[in-house]
């Protein structure tokens, strides 16, 4: 079997599963909240958990708040900011943006703010320059801004640290998702100097329903879970100790593995290569942009990409049509419309993503599946 949905969901990984062995079997298994033995090793567990956290995404221990996910951190962000702005409006996003950032930022456009959507050039890149403008005519108006680091779909890495300094000039809170950045590359939070980032643990290999908030002054944030007071009255309700521990050893396993982004980048390039010089009109979306050394977004032009999953699936290869969220939806997808691809193209595309430590090996069987797929259903054209 091959896995190539890291994108959606990264299984638990090995150093996990071994951790939760051993863990189920030692405990302890407490309330991290009591002031008993058992209650007060528990929460030394957890802060541990934190501490590791911290060092590896380059963050101060106190700056990382535990959650059930990046859609929670998201939330959260998007309270604490709004929550208290009677002046400023605007709400500034791109088009190839999460679901959860979109649908929260249209959310508060219901209740008196204006979503402005940043336009986002042919090479998947948002356009820098028309951020730019609209600070300079702006800046009084912006409440917050939310541009990710690396879109889910296309592994295109945006130029979120050219945004984040265009805020920190003019004051302006940043939120940058950063669910598909970290675990794939190399992150330092506090080097970036971002306001708000944000992950998620089933991304990482960490167990489904963890997530980390980073607050660059966690002090600030307003508690959308209010709670009694947990995580020091940032995000209440008994923390999931277990899940939280597992995030340390999943972010300390993924660190080790970062010495393999280069071989695998170089091997990804070969293998779309290959595919395109046996199939000259395959499309790679942002093949000449800075992209995730781990994803493939690729697309025969008139081939339905369901059509071509479904292929790969009965050779025990899972790949996915676009994100996870919307991979039942036979229609081009936000993030291309934003970035004006043609519906031809859009409708035929698969997502391809790998991990830091997937074996090589696994390009040339993708190239050896994805070749007969397209070999077989291009006889028979699906629009």
């Amino acid at each position: 079997m091959i896995y190539a949905d890291y994108n959606g969901s990264a299984p638990l990984s090995k150093e996990v599963r071994d951790y939760l062995v051993k863990r189920f079997e030692t405990g302890p298994f407490a309330n991290p909240n009591a002031i008993h033995y058992l209650g007060t090793k528990t929460l030394m567990g957890m802060e541990n958990a934190r501490a590791v956290c911290a060092k590896v995404l380059g963050a101060d221990y106190d700056q990382v708040v535990f959650n059930s996910g990046a859609t929670e951190g998201i939330s959260s962000v998007f309270h604490t900011i709004l929550s208290n702005e009677h002046n400023k409006k605007w709400i500034i996003i791109s088009g190839i943006e999460h679901s959860a950032i979109v649908n929260t930022a249209q959310y508060y456009g219901t209740r008196g703010f204006t979503v402005k959507c940043l336009p986002t050039l042919s090479n998947g890149i948002v356009d820098i320059a028309t951020l730019q403008n609209w600070v300079n005519d702006n800046t009084s108006q912006i409440a917050m801004v939310a541009v990710m680091a690396a879109n889910n779909e296309t592994g295109i890495i945006q130029p979120f640290l050219e945004i984040n300094s265009i805020c920190q000039k003019n004051n302006i809170p940043y939120l940058c998702d950063t669910t598909q950045f970290i675990g794939k590359t190399p992150f330092s939070f506090k080097q970036s100097n971002i306001d708000y980032a944000v992950c998620s643990g089933h991304k990482l290999g960490a167990m489904t329903g963890t997530g980390i908030l980073l607050a660059k002054n966690p002090e600030t944030l307003l508690p959308l879970i209010i709670g009694g007071g947990q995580e020091k009255g940032r995000r209440g309700g008994t923390q999931n100790y277990l899940g939280n521990e597992t995030m340390a050893v999943a972010l300390t396993a993924i660190e080790k593995n970062f010495a393999n982004i280069s071989a695998l980048g170089e091997k990804r390039k070969e293998f779309e290569q290959k595919i395109k010089k046996s199939f000259p009109q395959v499309v790679i979306i942002g093949e000449d942009s800075p992209r995730l050394a781990t994803t493939t977004y690729i697309s025969y032009p008139g081939i339905h990409g369901q059509a071509v999953q479904i292929e790969l699936e009965s050779l025990d290869i899972f790949v996915t049509t676009s994100s996870a969220c919307s991979d039942n939806m036979p229609v081009t997808s936000k993030v291309l419309l934003a970035m004006g691809t043609k519906d031809d193209v859009g409708r035929g595309v698969v997502r391809i993503s790998l991990c830091l430590n997937s074996p090589l090996s696994y390009y040339d069987d993708l190239a050896e599946a994805l070749s007969k797929a397209y070999l077989k259903l291009a006889k028979v054209k699906s629009f």
